[in-house]
């Protein structure tokens, strides 16, 4: 008896890619194997989306690597409000910006947010490893408190940026779950940051995760953004990432870092 699967030719691709391709043939449909992982990966992405980021865990483990945190709140309230109204994920509740307006702060040059956006899963696994191989290269930068913003869309940073009146701010934040990615961080990268900067005014470093940009890389392009960001003293269209030609060998991973070419969807 003939064998009723009948597989893709092009099989021998998939060792090189995540993408759904070759997934071979069972009558006019998907093999069970490849249909289950379909269903498995969809159900991961909705879970990224709904999950709630553990700020408590969080803010311990920033402590316990000696940096010094703040927790904020967007002005969505609620999760199901958050996904429904994204202009309030861009601005600070009332009592997050009366706490960051008091705060004293010594006009850092830098202040890092990591913010749940629509994957908590990559903000809890992601920031920080590339939080620490990063600030591993700014040792003679003046750096902020780490801030951690729950109901948070990439703009939020530039209100808290403006606040603790920082020359630079760094959204590390949840990118929308792809179905073979729940846990992609994105890092959003703004000088001059207030209230009603536009994407343009950005520059982007996508895909940061094990599996993608891994964290030393993704930490290159971030220090070359922002050594350049600091010199020229902007950021977005006018900011270039030319950090793969310091590279010994090109990039195998993929990362989109020039500003608007990925929408404020996080």
């Amino acid at each position: 008896m003939s064998d009723i699967l009948e597989k893709n030719p092009w099989g021998a691709l998939r060792e090189f890619t995540n993408a759904r391709i070759a997934l071979g043939r069972a009558g006019n449909s998907l093999p069970t194997a490849p249909l289950l992982a379909f269903n498995l990966s969809h159900a991961q992405a909705r879970d990224a989306v709904h999950h709630p980021l553990d700020t408590d865990v969080l803010h311990e483990q920033l402590h316990a690597l000696n940096f010094k945190t703040l927790d904020v709140h967007s002005a969505a309230p609620d999760r199901e409000r958050y996904l429904r109204r994204p202009d309030l994920g861009r601005r600070l509740s009332d009592e997050s910006r009366a706490a960051l307006g008091a705060f004293q702060s010594d006009s850092p040059e830098v202040v890092f947010v990591i913010g749940d956006g629509l994957s908590a899963f990559a903000a809890s696994k992601q920031a920080i490893p590339l939080l620490q191989a990063v600030c591993a290269k700014l040792a003679d930068w003046k750096i902020g408190p780490v801030v951690v913003a729950r109901q948070a869309r990439v703009a939020l940073g530039d209100e808290i940026g403006e606040l603790l009146d920082s020359k630079l701010v760094v959204m590390l934040i949840g990118e929308r779950p792809g179905l073979s990615s729940p846990d992609s961080l994105g890092i959003y990268l703004t000088y001059g940051p207030k209230v009603g900067c536009s994407d343009a005014q950005r520059n982007c470093i996508s895909n940061v995760r094990p599996e993608g940009l891994d964290y030393p890389l993704a930490a290159h392009k971030l220090h070359y953004l922002l050594t350049h960001a600091k010199r020229l003293g902007l950021t977005g269209v006018g900011l270039k990432d030319d950090s793969d030609a310091l590279l010994e060998s090109a990039p195998t991973a993929r990362a989109v870092s020039d500003a608007s070419q990925q929408a404020d969807t996080a």
